[in-house]
């Protein structure tokens, strides 16, 4: 039985749950975002009052303020360049030579990505990443490949070998008749060149002749059909849609009170793992990675580091393997030719000539572009002007909502509250995203100033590029096939625009508490090895309306998890009717102390009153999550106490430390593990070991046994031996590894669930059947109460276990 790859050898992290975001009252929260970062070179200085309602631009020196801004530009490079495909092309090549078919793709991509369209170079991009997906076993998408490649005129002279290759792909996907129907094809061709003795053409023959044989031998032995396997059966979700939330379970409802704002209430008895939301996000922006902004504008080097840009759609935010660029910039990347249609469609063919402005001022910028342009100027117009008329209403929903409390009826009682429609159905729309409180009156005047900078920039942008109209929807999608460009004007925005950009800074305010980070679990490396390391990672920030209705807890009861650009809501513990929905913005009770955990979350402009933290600031739970992490002392082992300088608790030793310095060994320490895995992606295993066991010895000395780094090393150890094929000594260390998370995180949470899933991936491949399938099983339990039945890791699981039992019996008493 051939060897799984095993994701996931690496912390889960704190955000593997997903974090989520808030807005409606002060309480609400945000998961961990902090504000994009904005231009550093201030100039235009603007107004904002009642909620973005007034924009100036009066600047003192344009001209110095908009030189300033385009050399922050130039550092983010998103047009095509030539040279810049021909050097990822010879990277490719060269790791091509060398095997590494997985990076070597990624760099044909990259070279795809700015290769002009039409030129015949882009054409040999796509073949060239054909021949490393033929390597990779991925015929089907090979196949897309080399018919990009002959549409964009690949050479002639270079053609028979490239439809070899189709046909070599048509037979090992079994459609013999066009296999063979290519390899027709491919005699026609080196038949017209009339050359038959050079050795290229030798060579082609040969291959074309052994082709032909293995062909004729499938035909004349056709491979037996195999037994058909019936999909594992899996329990269907119990869903019955709320008729006045969209997208949630009617097991929830819609409440408002001035204390908690709009918030989610449990109308029945919500068991743990039951769905409660699915929610595709009203707008979504990826995150591109810092390796996108050079250090120095004057550099001519490219970049090889891959990115979430070379690794994600971006529109619909699913994994890439050969993707297709955008035809007028070398930064969009999408996993189909549909997908980059509708982005153009909908936004891109706005944003694309704004691609170094939108890098340069942040992701909360784009998402407010984005934002608008999918709502349409006649939405947002329309809000705009309302929330004019309405502003007492707008930023006091609770003067609106007094009778709620009252309301007998649930639908009566949703009409009034912000955001929802005159039917009382509070929906995933632009007006309930427009909704969402931008706290404009608790950001500080700096942070609004640099909004504001940052908003005008990209309107003054619009209008100078002749994106105006665009932007306004006044243009036929057919007269905007390319971004344009036209003279420059001068002077203040057009009112339209001003509209825009009131809209646009009411977005960006709103993100600071509203912003909702989609977390991929994302693998670390080329992927080229036989053990995979995952971590979770921000791969993009969105707004998502209904999950915004979600108040904080330090101890939620609910779990979120994504696919795509889709949000699913799922109970975490049992929720008796009545009780409130609650979901955790990133300080959880299990990662850190209570002041550390009230301390972060009042960027987001309130004071957390959770039960978690009523209950740790009145008992001593907090000082036993202290213990967990602190540092013991280095001649007894004891727990340190205090502050500045740390004294030993046992009274018999007597001995104190500065926190400064242990606090240099702990970062000594962290140094030496990455070392140990800068070893283990060397392929010095036996040196990476020794390495990881001297760490051991030293945390020893000055960590509490329980504290989180001991695991680390313990899963680290896990990897290398897994690395080598040692699945007993892998375990027994990934064992001690999960002991540690259990007592951090507790025994039922999502990672305690990634843990035992690597562990029935060690076992499994170790043929521990017995101990395999006892973990396999928590694993689901645990996973699908997280990440829901269908999630890629519970079918993982149910195949090994699909495996294991259908192994022969003698092998099962043996094991």
């Amino acid at each position: 039985m051939a060897a799984m790859r095993l994701p996931a050898l690496g912390r889960a992290g704190p955000g593997a749950t997903g974090a989520v975001s808030g807005g409606v009252a002060a309480r609400r929260g945000a998961p961990g975002l902090r504000p994009a970062p904005v231009s550093r070179g201030a100039g235009w200085a603007g107004a904002e009052r009642g909620g973005a309602r007034s924009l100036t631009l009066v600047s003192r020196r344009p001209e110095v303020e908009a030189a300033a801004l385009q050399r922050l530009c130039r550092r983010a490079r998103a047009g095509k360049e030539p040279a810049a495909a021909r050097f990822y092309r010879e990277e490719g090549n060269q790791l091509f030579g060398r095997r590494h078919y997985g990076a070597a793709l990624r760099l044909y991509s990259q070279a795809a990505a700015h290769e002009l369209p039409g030129s015949p170079e882009v054409s040999i991009c796509f073949a060239n990443r054909s021949a490393a997906l033929f390597h990779l076993g991925r015929f089907e998408v090979c196949l897309e490949d080399i018919a990009r490649a002959e549409s964009h005129g690949y050479p002639d002279r270079l053609l028979p070998k490239v439809l070899l290759r189709k046909a070599e792909c048509l037979l090992c996907l079994g459609r013999l008749q066009e296999a063979a129907d290519a390899l027709s094809v491919v005699e026609n061709r080196i038949a017209m060149d009339g050359i038959m003795t050079s050795p290229a053409h030798q060579t082609l023959l040969k291959q074309l002749s052994q082709l032909k044989v293995k062909i004729h031998e499938k035909e004349s032995c056709p491979q037996p059909a195999r037994e058909a396997r019936g999909d594992i059966q899996r329990e269907s979700e119990i869903w019955e849609e709320n008729d006045s939330i969209s997208g949630a379970s009617s097991s929830l409802s819609l409440k408002f009170d001035t204390e908690r704002g709009r918030h989610l209430v449990a109308s029945q008895d919500i068991l743990p793992g039951q769905s409660l939301l699915k929610e595709e996000a009203f707008v979504s922006v990826l995150c591109p990675g810092e390796s996108l902004l050079l250090q120095d504008s004057s550099e001519t080097a490219w970049d090889t580091q891959v990115t979430n840009a070379d690794l994600y759609c971006h529109r619909c935010l699913r994994q890439l393997l050969a993707s297709v660029p955008c035809s007028g910039c070398s930064y969009a990347k999408y996993c189909s030719q549909n997908c980059a249609d509708m982005a153009w469609e909908q936004y891109h063919r706005t944003e694309c000539s704004l691609g170094p402005l939108l890098l340069t001022l942040g992701v909360f910028c784009h998402v407010a572009l984005r934002t608008v342009l999918l709502a349409g100027f006649a939405e947002v117009s329309r809000l705009v002007e309302w929330s004019h008329d309405g502003d007492k209403d707008l930023h006091n929903p609770e003067a609106r909502c007094k009778h709620l409390g009252e309301a007998a009826d649930t639908r009566a009682g949703t009409r009034g509250i912000p955001g929802c429609n005159d039917n009382g159905q509070y929906q995933s729309s632009y007006q309930a995203v427009f909704n969402l409180l931008p706290h404009a009156e608790k950001h500080s005047p700096d942070h609004k100033f640099l909004c504001m900078l940052s908003v005008v920039a990209i309107c003054k942008q619009l209008q100078e590029a002749g994106l105006e109209a665009a932007v306004l929807n006044q243009e036929s999608a057919e007269k905007l096939s390319k971004p344009k460009t036209c003279a420059k004007t001068s002077g203040e925005l057009s009112p339209e625009l001003k509209t825009v950009a009131e809209a646009m800074l009411r977005h960006v305010l709103q993100l600071q508490c509203n912003a909702q980070a989609i977390t991929v679990m994302q693998e670390s490396g080329s992927g080229d090895g036989a053990v995979v390391n995952k971590k979770p990672v921000r791969l993009a920030t969105a707004f998502f309306p209904v999950l915004s209705l979600l108040n904080h807890s330090c101890w939620p009861n609910i779990s979120v998890s994504f696919s795509g650009t889709a949000a699913t809501v799922r109970a975490s513990q049992p929720i008796p009717s009545g009780q409130e929905v609650f979901h955790c913005y990133g300080p959880h009770r299990c990662r850190m102390r209570v002041a550390e955990r009230q301390q972060l979350l009042r960027q987001y402009f309130f004071e957390c009153h959770c039960q978690a933290c009523l209950e740790e600031l009145e008992s001593d739970v907090n000082s036993v999550v202290a213990m967990r992490n602190s540092f013991c002392c280095p001649t007894c082992q004891a727990p340190m106490q205090g502050e500045d300088m740390l004294c030993c608790s046992n009274e018999a030793c007597a001995i104190s430390v500065s926190r400064e310095s242990l606090s240099r060994r702990l970062q000594d320490l962290q140094q030496q593990i990455k070392n140990a895995l800068e070893l283990l992606r060397d392929r010095k295993a036996d040196q990476a070991i020794k390495m990881l066991q001297r760490c051991q010895m030293n945390a020893g000395n000055f960590l509490s046994p329980e504290h989180l780094l001991m695991g680390e090393m313990e899963d680290h150890l896990a990897q290398v031996y897994a690395t080598l094929g040692k699945w007993q000594e892998a375990a027994r260390h990934l064992q001690r590894s999960i002991e540690i998370v259990e007592m951090h995180h507790g025994p039922s949470s999502v990672e305690i669930g990634h843990e035992l899933f690597k562990l029935a991936q060690i076992l499994f491949n170790g043929f521990a059947v017995s101990e395999a399938l006892s973990t396999i099983q928590r694993a689901e339990e645990i996973l699908s109460v997280h990440c829901g039945p269908q999630s890629t890791q519970i079918q993982e699981l149910q195949e090994m276990k699909t495996c294991l039992l259908e192994l022969p019996r003698s092998i099962l008493q043996r094991t």
